[in-house]
């Protein structure tokens, strides 16, 4: 039987016996599938936009002795993509290019760290022109990168948020931000969500609320989780909770400014408080929208009231901007922004230096103060001059090219064109997000909204890299998609990722059917 005979059979069964899909008449419903399968071309590979980078010819180690080289001398930890991990060897852009010479469109950014382009040639340019000057001094002596870049990155945060600590990582980053909040406020307790994701050092795992990252050792003392207030899977959520361009598929009666979801959300935040940790708390860490949670998003004016009743306890509010600052999610260039609050403290990393080791935390020179009290803090590579040059570029570029404008704009565009996928497909159940920061959920039907088991997720990931496309895993059972490009996507480039898609959830049904 035909793999377009499949599809016609299984589109008679559904129409016939699936209670989700409204009633419509046959022939119109099979037109619209036919149409849609033979749109594909029933198999063929959607054409990949051009590209005028030619990558250099590989000339480094064997598949195999990297193979061999990974099992005997790097952690066994498996976090590699694929049956075939990838060895990439160039990047230029939005693209990627293996061992083979074959490319990919890269739509994860090295886990939404390349924010402006890999080797983009305005960031490349000022590293090579550091390199060639002053690599490392260390704290103990000034250097002008670091001075310039601490006022062009002040200049981008609203008073009182003019304080900034230099380190290399997120995880460093959330480090200091929890002994600032402890230091600050002479208490113990912090809270952060369910599903969250603050870094995975001995400190910050006690943030971390992803279960895969707990340990049957201690860690993170101190630290508490609350209910987090995912709109899609938590028990409540309705049509109008998202600041996003997509809402979910749950109905509600509430009115457009009025939203019942994230008051029983703040009842459960109340009483969090006021039961699992002490009546005067350090603080409360918050990432604007999820990451590896699978860009879990609050509902509006959520974390507004979560502030208030954190500062009531004497905490102090962080904002962990690790993968949503910069720009990335559009309307604002901080996702603190998109929720009309102000932190105490920020916390940013990965797309600060688009890839180079570099992390800052921003905080008010009252928070700073008491931290001064409390520890002489020493970071011997934060701000190094290579690092702020860089962060220096980076910063020009999003703005010289108007990249905070495209996420908004490109983003948008992308998060209608999959929601038309949610739409046609069964086993999409949520489409969410904000810029270009996107996640698609995938379930077993969306009645249920049980999650789509994971050796069916990783065949779906697999088919998109066969057909040139790097997309991202998230989620606590590993059910959703993450969709992160670099800020210089385009709209082609988008219509060929929804293409390849859509063509790897097709192939994924006519495994199913047989």
């Amino acid at each position: 039987m035909t793999p377009a005979w499949r599809h016609l059979l299984r589109a008679l069964h559904l129409e016939t016996s699936c209670p989700r899909i409204p009633k419509m008449r046959p022939s119109l419903f099979l037109g619209a599938f036919w149409t849609s399968v033979t749109k594909l071309g029933l198999h063929t590979k959607p054409t990949m936009p051009p590209c005028d980078f030619t990558p250099e010819r590989y000339q480094s180690l064997a598949y195999n002795r990297v193979l061999d080289i990974n099992k005997q001398h790097l952690s066994p930890v498996l976090t590699a993509y694929f049956q075939e991990p990838l060895l990439l060897h160039q990047g230029h852009m939005e693209w990627l290019f293996d061992h083979e010479g074959n490319r990919y469109l890269d739509f994860f950014s090295g886990i939404v760290t390349i924010s402006v382009g890999h080797c983009h040639p305005k960031v490349n340019a000022a590293a090579q022109k550091q390199l060639g000057r002053l690599w490392h001094t260390s704290p103990v002596f000034f250097n002008p990168p670091i001075h310039e870049y601490a006022e062009k990155l002040s200049a981008l945060l609203p008073e009182p948020l003019k304080v900034i600590f230099l380190m290399n990582s997120g995880s460093e980053a959330n480090d200091l931000a929890m002994l600032m909040a402890r230091a600050h406020s002479n208490n113990t307790d912090i809270i952060s969500f369910r599903g969250a994701y603050h870094g995975c050092s001995p400190y910050t795992l006690g943030l971390t609320n992803v279960g895969y990252y707990k340990t049957k050792i201690p860690i993170g003392s101190g630290c508490e989780s609350t209910m987090c207030p995912d709109v899609f899977r938590g028990p409540w959520g309705g049509s109008h909770c998202r600041d996003s361009p997509v809402q979910t598929i749950r109905k509600c009666s509430c009115a457009p400014d009025c939203c019942q979801a994230k008051d029983q959300y703040i009842e459960q935040f109340k009483d969090s408080l006021s039961t699992s940790v002490a009546k005067s708390i350090a603080g409360f860490f918050v990432e604007p929208i999820q990451g590896v949670n699978g860009v879990v998003q609050y509902p509006k004016g959520f974390l507004k009231e979560a502030f208030e009743l954190v500062r009531e306890q004497g905490g102090v509010c962080i904002s962990d901007e690790v993968q949503t600052g910069f720009g990335r999610l559009g309307s604002h260039f901080w996702g603190f922004q998109t929720h009309d609050v102000l932190p105490d403290i920020v916390t940013l990393a990965k797309g600060i230096a688009n890839g180079f080791p570099m992390a800052a935390v921003v905080t008010t020179p009252e928070i700073a103060k008491s931290l001064a009290k409390r520890l002489l803090y020493f970071n011997t590579f934060g701000g190094s001059p290579v690092a702020c040059a860089i962060g220096s570029a980076v910063l020009e570029v999003i703005k010289e090219e108007n990249l905070q404008e495209n996420s908004q704009e490109v983003g948008t565009y992308m998060l209608l064109e999959f929601a038309k996928l949610r739409d046609e497909f069964e086993i999409i159940g949520d489409v969410r997000g904000k810029g270009l920061m996107i996640g698609v959920e995938m379930v077993k039907d969306k009645m249920s909204r049980q999650p789509l088991p994971p050796e069916e997720v990783n065949e779906i990931h697999e088919d998109c890299k066969h057909m040139g496309l790097l997309i991202g895993k998230g989620g606590i059972f590993f059910q959703t998609f993450r969709i992160a490009p670099s800020m210089c996507i385009t709209k082609p480039e988008v219509d060929f990722a929804v293409e390849v898609f859509r063509s790897a959830l097709i192939q994924h049904m006519e495994r199913k059917a047989k």
